[in-house]
């Protein structure tokens, strides 16, 4: 079986902390957010090239390569990226 590494990129990333209108700061310049929603629960509903995906507060929502928007569970981040730039100056 033949073996692959994952490419290094920076995305851009926000940790969902069940507000929405801190998320949409951060996203509003995306047209693909305006798709978004909050079903009864509180989880937020995120089209996708993949079907609907839905995120909890403390999930982080990433940015991807093609401008795309995903949610990514904290475990899962945490063992998939690390801070760059100013934000690991910071210490987020």
């Amino acid at each position: 079986m033949a073996q692959y590494r994952k490419k290094p990129v920076v995305v851009d990333a926000h940790r969902w902390d069940g507000n929405l209108e801190t998320l949409e700061a951060w996203v509003d310049p995306f047209p693909a957010s305006k798709h978004w929603r909050l079903d009864e629960g509180g989880t937020l509903l995120i089209p996708t090239l993949e079907g609907v995906m839905r995120a909890q507060k403390g999930d982080w929502i990433i940015k991807g390569v093609a401008g795309e928007f995903y949610p990514c569970k904290p475990e899962i981040f945490a063992r998939t990226y690390e801070a760059v730039g100013a934000a690991a100056e910071s210490g987020s």
